[in-house]
């Protein structure tokens, strides 16, 4: 539970950090939530490599994103994805109905345009993990409600 904490406290210092260094050009165009978004994709690329080392390869893009919903997810935030659905055509929606992030903010309505900024690294997280899979994507995140979210993935045919 303790390193839980310790991400949690991370992430947090992490995002004031990015804000609060950046001047008000940068918040406007986005460029703080791309940095995020960065900085999530290399830890997603390091954290992969330690989780698949002794893993066989993945048959399909299907079984690569069973492997991100479970082991992935469960690695990086203690639990695994509630719902995942797919068209079977290159899109992939994974749903967490209490992401962690997410939990410590309130449940106002007020609080759903601040959401981006604190998905913008797990986003990452999820790009990264999958590029060094071998699986070029897009990942995006949406919510609806606190703290609920859901991340859409497509996947880029090369």
């Amino acid at each position: 539970m303790a390193d839980e904490a310790l991400f949690q406290f991370l992430h947090y210092e992490l995002m004031q950090y990015i804000y609060k260094s950046a001047d008000s050009k940068e918040t406007e165009n986005g460029r703080n939530i791309t940095k995020l978004e960065n900085m999530g994709f290399r830890v997603g690329q390091g954290l992969i490599e330690r989780l698949t080392k002794d893993t066989a390869r993945f048959k399909d893009e299907l079984d690569t994103m069973k492997f991100i919903c479970k082991d992935f997810w469960t690695c990086v935030f203690k639990k695994q994805i509630d719902n995942l659905r797919t068209n079977h055509q290159g899109i992939y929606v994974l749903q967490d109905n209490k992401f962690r992030l997410l939990s410590q903010l309130s449940a106002g309505k007020q609080y759903l345009e601040h959401a981006p900024k604190y998905l913008a690294f797990s986003c990452g997280l999820v790009r990264g993990a999958l590029s060094n899979l071998g699986v070029k994507s897009i990942v995006t995140a949406e919510v609806s409600v606190m703290p609920a979210c859901k991340f859409q993935v497509m996947i880029q045919k090369m």
